[in-house]
Protein backbone atom coordinates (compact mmCIF):
# COMPACT_ATOMS: atom_id res chain seq x y z
CA UNK A 1 0.00 0.00 0.00
CA UNK A 2 1.30 3.47 -0.66
CA UNK A 3 2.55 5.18 1.82
CA UNK A 4 0.14 8.41 1.23
CA UNK A 5 -2.80 5.89 1.48
CA UNK A 6 -1.53 4.14 4.24
CA UNK A 7 -1.21 6.79 7.00
CA UNK A 8 -5.11 7.35 6.59
CA UNK A 9 -7.30 5.41 9.18
CA UNK A 10 -8.87 2.49 7.48
CA UNK A 11 -12.09 4.24 8.13
CA UNK A 12 -10.97 7.30 5.76
CA UNK A 13 -9.72 4.91 3.34
CA UNK A 14 -12.89 2.46 3.02
CA UNK A 15 -14.65 5.78 2.60
CA UNK A 16 -12.47 7.22 -0.20
CA UNK A 17 -12.20 4.03 -1.89
CA UNK A 18 -16.45 3.87 -1.84
CA UNK A 19 -16.32 7.15 -3.70
CA UNK A 20 -13.68 6.64 -5.97
CA UNK A 21 -15.63 3.24 -7.41
CA UNK A 22 -18.66 5.44 -7.79
CA UNK A 23 -16.62 8.36 -9.85
CA UNK A 24 -14.06 5.70 -11.18
CA UNK A 25 -11.54 8.06 -11.30
CA UNK A 26 -9.45 9.64 -8.83
CA UNK A 27 -10.25 13.24 -7.15
CA UNK A 28 -9.69 16.27 -9.01
CA UNK A 29 -9.77 20.03 -7.86
CA UNK A 30 -13.69 20.49 -7.97
CA UNK A 31 -14.37 17.14 -6.10
CA UNK A 32 -12.37 18.66 -2.90
CA UNK A 33 -14.32 21.41 -1.01
CA UNK A 34 -11.93 24.15 0.64
CA UNK A 35 -13.11 25.86 3.34
CA UNK A 36 -11.23 29.36 4.10
CA UNK A 37 -9.83 30.43 7.06
CA UNK A 38 -11.32 33.47 7.66
CA UNK A 39 -14.50 32.26 6.71
CA UNK A 40 -14.79 29.31 8.95
CA UNK A 41 -13.98 31.56 12.11
CA UNK A 42 -16.76 33.60 11.20
CA UNK A 43 -19.05 30.29 11.04
CA UNK A 44 -17.78 28.67 13.95
CA UNK A 45 -18.11 31.76 15.78
CA UNK A 46 -21.48 32.76 14.97
CA UNK A 47 -22.79 29.60 15.82
CA UNK A 48 -21.45 28.92 19.00
CA UNK A 49 -22.39 33.11 19.73
CA UNK A 50 -26.03 31.29 19.61
CA UNK A 51 -25.32 28.78 21.60
CA UNK A 52 -23.95 30.94 24.52
CA UNK A 53 -26.94 33.14 23.94
CA UNK A 54 -29.22 30.14 24.68
CA UNK A 55 -27.55 28.64 27.46
CA UNK A 56 -27.05 32.46 28.98
CA UNK A 57 -30.60 31.81 29.36
CA UNK A 58 -30.47 28.53 30.54
CA UNK A 59 -28.10 29.15 33.04
CA UNK A 60 -29.92 32.06 34.45
CA UNK A 61 -33.05 30.27 34.95
CA UNK A 62 -32.04 27.44 36.80
CA UNK A 63 -29.81 29.49 39.40
CA UNK A 64 -32.92 31.70 39.84
CA UNK A 65 -35.77 28.79 39.83
CA UNK A 66 -36.35 29.63 43.52
CA UNK A 67 -36.78 32.95 43.03
CA UNK A 68 -38.43 32.77 39.89
CA UNK A 69 -40.99 30.07 42.10
CA UNK A 70 -41.65 32.67 44.90
CA UNK A 71 -42.59 35.82 41.98
CA UNK A 72 -44.70 33.83 40.00
CA UNK A 73 -46.18 31.48 42.43
CA UNK A 74 -46.24 33.10 45.44
CA UNK A 75 -49.41 31.18 47.17
CA UNK A 76 -47.76 27.94 47.06
CA UNK A 77 -45.15 25.85 49.53
CA UNK A 78 -41.44 25.98 48.56
CA UNK A 79 -40.88 22.89 47.21
CA UNK A 80 -44.62 23.10 44.65
CA UNK A 81 -42.97 26.77 43.55
CA UNK A 82 -39.60 25.18 42.57
CA UNK A 83 -41.68 22.27 41.12
CA UNK A 84 -43.60 24.65 39.58
CA UNK A 85 -40.59 26.70 38.22
CA UNK A 86 -39.20 23.87 36.85
CA UNK A 87 -42.34 22.67 34.74
CA UNK A 88 -42.67 26.17 33.27
CA UNK A 89 -38.64 24.93 32.43
CA UNK A 90 -39.75 22.16 31.39
CA UNK A 91 -42.76 23.66 28.78
CA UNK A 92 -40.40 25.14 26.38
CA UNK A 93 -39.38 21.48 25.70
CA UNK A 94 -42.40 20.25 24.84
CA UNK A 95 -42.69 23.00 21.67
CA UNK A 96 -39.37 22.35 21.10
CA UNK A 97 -40.08 19.26 18.51
CA UNK A 98 -42.54 21.84 17.00
CA UNK A 99 -39.72 24.14 16.22
CA UNK A 100 -37.63 21.36 14.98
CA UNK A 101 -40.81 20.26 12.44
CA UNK A 102 -40.58 23.92 11.13
CA UNK A 103 -37.35 25.11 10.76
CA UNK A 104 -35.34 22.22 10.09
CA UNK A 105 -37.20 21.16 6.74
CA UNK A 106 -36.91 25.09 5.94
CA UNK A 107 -32.91 24.89 6.59
CA UNK A 108 -33.38 22.24 4.13
CA UNK A 109 -35.04 24.85 1.49
CA UNK A 110 -33.88 27.97 1.97
CA UNK A 111 -30.80 27.57 3.52
CA UNK A 112 -28.89 27.22 7.00
CA UNK A 113 -27.74 30.71 7.39
CA UNK A 114 -31.64 32.47 7.01
CA UNK A 115 -33.08 29.85 9.46
CA UNK A 116 -30.20 30.68 11.95
CA UNK A 117 -30.72 33.99 11.82
CA UNK A 118 -34.72 34.00 12.04
CA UNK A 119 -34.01 31.80 15.44
CA UNK A 120 -31.27 34.39 16.74
CA UNK A 121 -33.86 36.95 16.66
CA UNK A 122 -36.72 35.04 18.19
CA UNK A 123 -34.35 33.56 21.14
CA UNK A 124 -33.43 36.82 22.01
CA UNK A 125 -37.35 38.37 21.96
CA UNK A 126 -38.54 35.68 24.20
CA UNK A 127 -35.86 35.72 26.75
CA UNK A 128 -35.92 39.88 27.11
CA UNK A 129 -39.63 39.60 27.47
CA UNK A 130 -39.22 37.16 30.94
CA UNK A 131 -37.14 40.30 31.83
CA UNK A 132 -40.72 42.69 31.66
CA UNK A 133 -43.58 40.70 32.91
CA UNK A 134 -44.59 41.76 36.24
CA UNK A 135 -44.92 39.52 39.53
CA UNK A 136 -48.00 37.40 40.22
CA UNK A 137 -48.42 40.38 42.80
CA UNK A 138 -49.22 43.45 40.62
CA UNK A 139 -51.27 41.20 37.37
CA UNK A 140 -52.33 37.59 39.22
CA UNK A 141 -52.85 34.77 37.10
CA UNK A 142 -52.01 36.56 34.03
CA UNK A 143 -48.44 36.78 35.09
CA UNK A 144 -47.36 32.80 35.44
CA UNK A 145 -49.58 32.67 31.69
CA UNK A 146 -47.05 35.29 30.11
CA UNK A 147 -44.19 33.50 31.39
CA UNK A 148 -45.22 30.32 29.57
CA UNK A 149 -45.64 31.60 27.18
CA UNK A 150 -42.21 33.50 27.03
CA UNK A 151 -40.81 30.18 27.58
CA UNK A 152 -42.93 28.48 24.85
CA UNK A 153 -41.48 31.10 21.86
CA UNK A 154 -37.49 30.38 23.21
CA UNK A 155 -38.62 26.43 23.19
CA UNK A 156 -40.13 26.89 19.63
CA UNK A 157 -36.79 29.04 18.34
CA UNK A 158 -34.57 26.97 20.32
CA UNK A 159 -36.07 24.11 18.22
CA UNK A 160 -34.54 25.42 15.09
CA UNK A 161 -31.25 26.11 16.91
CA UNK A 162 -28.84 23.48 17.68
CA UNK A 163 -29.66 21.38 15.01
CA UNK A 164 -29.21 24.33 12.21
CA UNK A 165 -25.84 25.63 14.59
CA UNK A 166 -24.34 21.83 14.39
CA UNK A 167 -25.53 21.45 11.05
CA UNK A 168 -23.95 24.47 9.88
CA UNK A 169 -20.72 24.12 11.51
CA UNK A 170 -20.15 20.14 10.74
CA UNK A 171 -20.36 21.44 6.79
CA UNK A 172 -18.09 24.08 7.31
CA UNK A 173 -15.15 22.09 9.28
CA UNK A 174 -12.85 20.23 7.55
CA UNK A 175 -12.90 16.72 7.95
CA UNK A 176 -9.85 16.49 9.79
CA UNK A 177 -10.86 18.87 12.46
CA UNK A 178 -14.48 18.39 12.68
CA UNK A 179 -14.67 17.66 16.23
CA UNK A 180 -12.17 20.08 17.11
CA UNK A 181 -14.34 23.06 15.13
CA UNK A 182 -17.14 21.70 16.39
CA UNK A 183 -16.73 21.10 19.67
CA UNK A 184 -16.68 25.21 19.53
CA UNK A 185 -20.55 25.22 19.63
CA UNK A 186 -20.56 23.40 22.86
CA UNK A 187 -17.72 25.72 24.19
CA UNK A 188 -20.18 28.49 23.61
CA UNK A 189 -22.89 26.67 25.58
CA UNK A 190 -21.08 26.64 28.64
CA UNK A 191 -19.28 29.96 28.28
CA UNK A 192 -23.05 31.12 28.67
CA UNK A 193 -24.54 29.13 30.78
CA UNK A 194 -21.24 30.14 33.26
CA UNK A 195 -21.97 33.83 32.57
CA UNK A 196 -25.60 33.42 33.42
CA UNK A 197 -24.88 31.72 36.92
CA UNK A 198 -21.72 34.16 37.37
CA UNK A 199 -24.32 37.11 36.80
CA UNK A 200 -27.18 35.63 39.06
CA UNK A 201 -23.78 34.63 41.77
CA UNK A 202 -22.96 38.21 42.28
CA UNK A 203 -26.43 39.74 41.90
CA UNK A 204 -27.12 37.13 44.53
CA UNK A 205 -23.70 38.39 46.84
CA UNK A 206 -24.30 41.96 46.24
CA UNK A 207 -28.48 42.40 46.23
CA UNK A 208 -30.71 41.25 49.53
CA UNK A 209 -33.32 38.66 49.12
CA UNK A 210 -35.86 41.30 49.23
CA UNK A 211 -34.13 43.33 46.10
CA UNK A 212 -33.48 40.08 44.48
CA UNK A 213 -37.29 39.07 44.33
CA UNK A 214 -38.32 42.63 43.75
CA UNK A 215 -36.32 43.85 40.46
CA UNK A 216 -32.94 41.75 40.70
CA UNK A 217 -33.89 38.49 38.67
CA UNK A 218 -35.16 40.36 35.97
CA UNK A 219 -31.60 41.94 34.64
CA UNK A 220 -29.70 38.14 33.05
CA UNK A 221 -32.56 38.23 30.84
CA UNK A 222 -33.09 42.21 29.85
CA UNK A 223 -28.86 41.95 29.23
CA UNK A 224 -30.42 39.41 26.08
CA UNK A 225 -31.88 41.79 24.05
CA UNK A 226 -28.42 43.13 23.17
CA UNK A 227 -26.71 39.96 22.89
CA UNK A 228 -29.40 39.09 20.54
CA UNK A 229 -29.00 42.21 18.19
CA UNK A 230 -24.96 41.62 17.96
CA UNK A 231 -26.02 37.80 17.45
CA UNK A 232 -28.11 38.52 14.39
CA UNK A 233 -25.60 41.11 12.75
CA UNK A 234 -22.86 38.16 12.78
CA UNK A 235 -25.38 35.74 11.32
CA UNK A 236 -26.37 37.85 8.79
CA UNK A 237 -23.08 38.46 7.52
CA UNK A 238 -22.34 34.70 7.17
CA UNK A 239 -22.19 32.37 3.86
CA UNK A 240 -24.18 29.53 3.44
CA UNK A 241 -22.63 26.59 4.23
CA UNK A 242 -20.61 25.04 1.06
CA UNK A 243 -22.21 21.44 1.33
CA UNK A 244 -25.68 22.81 1.09
CA UNK A 245 -24.34 25.18 -1.61
CA UNK A 246 -22.67 22.27 -3.46
CA UNK A 247 -26.29 20.44 -3.18
CA UNK A 248 -27.98 23.94 -4.84
CA UNK A 249 -25.13 24.07 -7.30
CA UNK A 250 -25.82 20.09 -8.64
CA UNK A 251 -29.48 21.33 -8.68
CA UNK A 252 -30.50 18.46 -6.38
CA UNK A 253 -33.36 19.61 -5.68
CA UNK A 254 -36.25 16.77 -5.54
CA UNK A 255 -36.47 16.87 -1.79
CA UNK A 256 -37.37 20.85 -2.02
CA UNK A 257 -40.70 20.13 -3.61
CA UNK A 258 -41.80 17.82 -1.15
CA UNK A 259 -43.85 19.54 1.74
CA UNK A 260 -42.62 19.10 5.21
CA UNK A 261 -45.07 16.33 6.09
CA UNK A 262 -43.52 14.12 3.30
CA UNK A 263 -40.11 15.12 4.26
CA UNK A 264 -40.77 14.42 7.71
CA UNK A 265 -42.85 10.56 6.54
CA UNK A 266 -38.70 10.30 4.17
CA UNK A 267 -36.73 10.58 7.19
CA UNK A 268 -38.53 8.28 9.48
CA UNK A 269 -38.80 5.66 6.79
CA UNK A 270 -35.16 6.06 5.16
CA UNK A 271 -33.98 7.33 8.00
CA UNK A 272 -34.80 5.34 11.05
CA UNK A 273 -31.78 3.77 11.88
CA UNK A 274 -29.90 6.63 12.77
CA UNK A 275 -32.82 8.85 14.03
CA UNK A 276 -32.37 6.20 17.25
CA UNK A 277 -28.77 6.41 16.99
CA UNK A 278 -29.06 10.16 17.55
CA UNK A 279 -32.31 10.31 20.38
CA UNK A 280 -29.92 7.56 22.15
CA UNK A 281 -26.83 9.58 22.15
CA UNK A 282 -29.04 13.28 22.78
CA UNK A 283 -30.69 11.26 25.90
CA UNK A 284 -27.03 10.46 27.48
CA UNK A 285 -25.70 13.96 26.69
CA UNK A 286 -29.04 16.11 27.81
CA UNK A 287 -29.74 14.17 30.96
CA UNK A 288 -26.31 14.77 32.17
CA UNK A 289 -26.38 18.20 30.82
CA UNK A 290 -29.76 18.83 32.43
CA UNK A 291 -29.00 17.46 35.66
CA UNK A 292 -25.48 18.99 36.35
CA UNK A 293 -26.72 22.87 34.62
CA UNK A 294 -30.39 22.58 35.61
CA UNK A 295 -31.11 20.98 38.48
CA UNK A 296 -27.72 21.18 40.53
CA UNK A 297 -28.10 24.64 42.10
CA UNK A 298 -31.57 23.58 43.57
CA UNK A 299 -30.65 20.18 44.58
CA UNK A 300 -28.28 21.79 46.60
CA UNK A 301 -30.48 24.61 47.80
CA UNK A 302 -33.36 23.44 48.38
CA UNK A 303 -32.53 19.44 49.06
CA UNK A 304 -29.07 19.84 51.01
CA UNK A 305 -30.00 23.32 52.29
CA UNK A 306 -26.85 24.78 51.46
CA UNK A 307 -26.70 28.37 50.81
CA UNK A 308 -27.31 29.91 47.28
CA UNK A 309 -23.89 31.48 47.58
CA UNK A 310 -21.96 28.17 47.81
CA UNK A 311 -24.22 26.19 45.96
CA UNK A 312 -24.04 28.92 42.44
CA UNK A 313 -20.31 29.06 42.88
CA UNK A 314 -20.03 25.09 43.37
CA UNK A 315 -21.74 24.49 39.73
CA UNK A 316 -19.71 27.41 38.45
CA UNK A 317 -16.55 25.88 38.99
CA UNK A 318 -18.06 22.79 37.01
CA UNK A 319 -19.34 24.94 33.96
CA UNK A 320 -15.51 26.59 33.80
CA UNK A 321 -13.69 23.12 33.90
CA UNK A 322 -16.06 22.09 31.27
CA UNK A 323 -14.81 25.26 29.23
CA UNK A 324 -11.47 24.55 29.45
CA UNK A 325 -11.63 20.37 28.49
CA UNK A 326 -14.00 20.80 26.18
CA UNK A 327 -11.99 21.70 23.21
CA UNK A 328 -9.43 19.09 23.88
CA UNK A 329 -11.54 16.69 24.26
CA UNK A 330 -13.15 17.19 20.69
CA UNK A 331 -9.62 17.19 19.28
CA UNK A 332 -9.53 13.96 20.80
CA UNK A 333 -12.04 12.46 19.31
CA UNK A 334 -10.56 13.54 15.84
CA UNK A 335 -7.44 11.24 16.59
CA UNK A 336 -8.90 8.34 18.46
CA UNK A 337 -12.52 8.42 17.63
CA UNK A 338 -15.98 9.39 18.65
CA UNK A 339 -17.07 5.96 19.80
CA UNK A 340 -14.50 5.65 22.23
CA UNK A 341 -15.19 9.28 23.88
CA UNK A 342 -18.76 8.66 24.26
CA UNK A 343 -18.42 4.67 25.71
CA UNK A 344 -15.70 5.66 28.09
CA UNK A 345 -17.94 8.49 29.66
CA UNK A 346 -20.94 6.23 29.82
CA UNK A 347 -19.36 3.57 31.55
CA UNK A 348 -17.95 6.18 33.95
CA UNK A 349 -20.92 7.83 34.46
CA UNK A 350 -22.15 4.42 35.13
CA UNK A 351 -19.66 3.49 37.90
CA UNK A 352 -19.31 7.29 39.29
CA UNK A 353 -22.92 8.33 39.29
CA UNK A 354 -23.23 7.34 43.13
CA UNK A 355 -19.51 8.31 44.34
CA UNK A 356 -20.24 11.68 42.79
CA UNK A 357 -23.25 13.08 44.46
CA UNK A 358 -22.13 11.49 47.94
CA UNK A 359 -19.21 13.77 47.33
CA UNK A 360 -21.85 16.29 46.88
CA UNK A 361 -23.48 15.37 49.34
CA UNK A 362 -20.37 15.69 52.26
CA UNK A 363 -19.61 18.22 55.02
CA UNK A 364 -16.59 20.73 53.84
CA UNK A 365 -15.69 22.13 50.59
CA UNK A 366 -13.60 20.03 48.87
CA UNK A 367 -15.68 16.89 48.30
CA UNK A 368 -18.85 18.67 47.14
CA UNK A 369 -16.05 20.13 44.73
CA UNK A 370 -14.23 16.75 43.16
CA UNK A 371 -18.10 15.28 42.76
CA UNK A 372 -19.01 18.71 40.98
CA UNK A 373 -15.84 17.96 38.97
CA UNK A 374 -16.20 14.54 38.20
CA UNK A 375 -19.86 15.16 37.09
CA UNK A 376 -18.37 18.31 35.25
CA UNK A 377 -15.98 15.65 33.24
CA UNK A 378 -18.30 13.21 32.30
CA UNK A 379 -20.64 15.81 30.86
CA UNK A 380 -17.20 17.25 28.90
CA UNK A 381 -17.22 13.99 27.17
CA UNK A 382 -20.51 13.73 25.95
CA UNK A 383 -20.65 17.44 25.16
CA UNK A 384 -17.40 17.55 23.04
CA UNK A 385 -18.06 14.97 19.95
CA UNK A 386 -21.94 16.14 19.86
CA UNK A 387 -21.94 18.53 17.32
CA UNK A 388 -19.45 16.50 14.97
CA UNK A 389 -21.22 13.17 15.35
CA UNK A 390 -25.16 13.99 15.22
CA UNK A 391 -25.20 15.91 11.64
CA UNK A 392 -22.76 13.00 10.56
CA UNK A 393 -25.51 10.45 10.72
CA UNK A 394 -27.38 11.98 7.70
CA UNK A 395 -27.04 13.10 3.98
CA UNK A 396 -27.10 16.74 3.13
CA UNK A 397 -30.06 16.94 1.73
CA UNK A 398 -32.15 16.39 4.91
CA UNK A 399 -29.28 16.68 7.86
CA UNK A 400 -31.18 19.73 9.18
CA UNK A 401 -34.58 18.42 9.11
CA UNK A 402 -33.35 15.12 10.73
CA UNK A 403 -31.33 16.36 13.10
CA UNK A 404 -34.29 18.58 14.38
CA UNK A 405 -36.79 15.65 15.09
CA UNK A 406 -34.16 13.69 16.56
CA UNK A 407 -32.00 16.25 18.73
CA UNK A 408 -35.39 17.98 19.78
CA UNK A 409 -38.03 15.01 20.43
CA UNK A 410 -34.94 13.49 22.39
CA UNK A 411 -34.30 16.74 24.24
CA UNK A 412 -38.17 17.13 25.06
CA UNK A 413 -39.10 13.82 26.53
CA UNK A 414 -35.50 12.96 28.24
CA UNK A 415 -33.80 16.95 28.62
CA UNK A 416 -35.68 19.45 29.92
CA UNK A 417 -37.91 17.03 32.25
CA UNK A 418 -34.84 15.81 34.08
CA UNK A 419 -34.92 18.72 36.93
CA UNK A 420 -38.64 18.39 37.34
CA UNK A 421 -38.71 14.14 37.43
CA UNK A 422 -35.55 14.50 39.28
CA UNK A 423 -36.97 16.55 42.33
CA UNK A 424 -40.34 15.17 42.04
CA UNK A 425 -38.20 11.96 42.91
CA UNK A 426 -36.34 13.01 45.43
CA UNK A 427 -39.53 14.63 47.10
CA UNK A 428 -41.98 11.54 46.84
CA UNK A 429 -38.87 9.12 47.76
CA UNK A 430 -36.60 10.98 50.28
CA UNK A 431 -33.68 9.24 48.92
CA UNK A 432 -30.94 11.86 48.00
CA UNK A 433 -29.56 9.89 45.33
CA UNK A 434 -31.44 9.38 43.49
CA UNK A 435 -30.37 11.70 40.65
CA UNK A 436 -27.51 9.56 40.40
CA UNK A 437 -29.75 6.80 39.61
CA UNK A 438 -31.16 8.68 36.82
CA UNK A 439 -27.72 9.32 35.70
CA UNK A 440 -26.99 5.65 36.11
CA UNK A 441 -30.10 4.64 33.58
CA UNK A 442 -28.81 6.89 31.49
CA UNK A 443 -25.36 6.09 30.62
CA UNK A 444 -26.76 2.49 30.49
CA UNK A 445 -29.00 3.35 27.61
CA UNK A 446 -25.75 5.60 25.81
CA UNK A 447 -24.06 2.22 26.27
CA UNK A 448 -26.17 0.59 24.03
CA UNK A 449 -26.18 3.49 21.86
CA UNK A 450 -22.80 3.46 20.86
CA UNK A 451 -22.73 0.06 19.75
CA UNK A 452 -24.40 0.97 16.98
CA UNK A 453 -22.78 4.41 16.16
CA UNK A 454 -21.09 4.42 13.09
CA UNK A 455 -17.58 5.92 13.48
CA UNK A 456 -17.27 9.03 11.69
CA UNK A 457 -13.81 10.88 12.91
CA UNK A 458 -11.95 12.27 9.90
CA UNK A 459 -14.54 10.82 7.36
CA UNK A 460 -16.47 13.17 4.66
CA UNK A 461 -20.03 13.77 5.50
CA UNK A 462 -22.37 11.68 3.94
CA UNK A 463 -23.87 13.48 0.74
CA UNK A 464 -21.05 16.07 0.54
CA UNK A 465 -17.88 16.46 -0.88
CA UNK A 466 -14.28 15.74 0.87
CA UNK A 467 -13.98 19.27 2.95
CA UNK A 468 -10.11 20.39 3.47
CA UNK A 469 -8.74 23.32 5.29
CA UNK A 470 -5.86 24.79 2.84
CA UNK A 471 -4.60 24.16 -0.70
CA UNK A 472 -1.88 22.29 0.04
CA UNK A 473 -4.44 19.77 2.24
CA UNK A 474 -6.34 20.07 -1.19
CA UNK A 475 -3.56 18.93 -3.46
CA UNK A 476 -2.45 16.05 -0.44
CA UNK A 477 -6.14 14.39 -0.79
CA UNK A 478 -5.64 14.39 -4.58
CA UNK A 479 -2.33 12.35 -4.36
CA UNK A 480 -3.47 10.07 -2.01
CA UNK A 481 -6.91 9.73 -4.23
CA UNK A 482 -4.44 8.66 -6.97
CA UNK A 483 -2.45 6.19 -5.57
CA UNK A 484 -5.29 4.35 -3.95
CA UNK A 485 -7.54 4.45 -6.93
CA UNK A 486 -4.63 2.87 -8.98
CA UNK A 487 -3.67 0.89 -5.58
CA UNK A 488 -7.61 -0.50 -5.67
CA UNK A 489 -7.28 -1.05 -9.48
CA UNK A 490 -4.14 -2.88 -9.30
CA UNK A 491 -5.32 -5.32 -6.60
CA UNK A 492 -8.60 -5.70 -8.37
CA UNK A 493 -6.60 -7.05 -11.27
CA UNK A 494 -4.62 -9.43 -9.04
CA UNK A 495 -7.32 -11.39 -7.92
Amino acid sequence: MPSTVAHRPRLVRDELTRRLRRTRRAFREEDVQVVEGPLLKRAVGASALGNCMEWFDFGVYSYLAATIGKVFFPGASPAAQVISSFATFAAAFVVRPLGGLVFGPLGDRVGRQKVLATTMIMMALGTFSIGLIPSYATIGIAAPILLLLARMVQGFSTGGEYGGATTFVAEYSPDRRRGFLSSWLDFGTFVGYALGSALVTVLNLSLTDAQMLDWGWRLPFLIAGPLGVIGLYMRLKLEESPAFQQQLDEHEKSLAQESAGSEFKTIVKDHWRPLLICMGLVLLYNVTNYMVTGYLPTYQTETLDRSSGFADVLVLIGMVWIVLLITFLGRLSDHVGRRPLYAGGAIAMIVLAVPAFLLLKSDGTWKPVVGVLLLATLLACFAAPSAATLPALFPTAVRYAAMGIGFNFAVAAFGGTTPLLAEALVSLSGDELVPAYYLMVAGAIGLVTVRFLPESAQVPLNGSQPMVGSREEQRELITTSKDLYSFSKERSRTR
